[in-house]
């Protein structure tokens, strides 16, 4: 398939199984039950098609083959003006502040986490839809800057540390065989 052309109906293996010989003493083929796309795979196909209409609405019109990691900033930069997550200027008397007290001018923008689970689904669609993984425009390393700067700023304006999960261990304590869990 086409990367260019957005794949607008997902594909379901038919649920019937023809019986390729219908005299043979064989009972008839049973039918299987395709599950419909996971939640995942659904929203992967929207935002898909989101990013494939921002390139067909951008001035002058895209085509996926021009498409780089700058055109990708600029389409997350687009998304900021529908976030719901307070981020806090730095000259704002609540930066830093968690859940600051009263209401302030500061803009709402996307969440860093959201920023970051799109990318992740639109790079699985651009490699779905025939793009080589070594020129996907998602995973182009300006955009891997710029999230982690958004993270990074959002963390200081809400106050808010973003560090990586640690792994769990657990291991059995000597002599009694009960189990304890050991944060690395």
């Amino acid at each position: 398939m086409d990367i260019a052309t957005p794949s607008t109906k997902p594909k379901y293996s038919s649920p019937i199984m023809m019986d390729p010989a219908p005299n043979s003493t064989a009972p008839a083929a049973a039918s299987a039950v395709s599950s419909p796309p996971s939640r995942y795979e659904n929203q992967k196909r929207r935002d898909w098609n989101t990013f494939c209409q921002y390139l067909r609405n951008h001035r002058p019109p895209l085509s996926f083959a021009r498409c780089n990691g700058t055109h990708v900033l600029e389409f997350l930069c687009y998304l900021d003006q529908f976030g719901k997550t307070k981020v806090h200027h730095q000259t704002c008397q609540f930066f830093g502040h968690p859940k600051p007290p009263a209401p302030c001018p500061c803009p709402l923008r996307q969440a860093w986490g959201s920023l970051d689970a799109l990318i992740g689904r639109l790079r699985a669609a651009y490699e779905a839809h025939g793009g080589k993984p070594e020129e996907n425009p998602f995973g182009a390393r300006a955009v891997r800057i710029y999230l982690r700067e958004v993270r990074d700023f959002q963390a200081k304006s809400r106050g808010v540390s973003y560090t990586k999960k640690r792994k769990r261990t657990t291991k059995l304590a000597e002599g009694n065989g009960s189990a304890t869990t050991i944060i690395i």
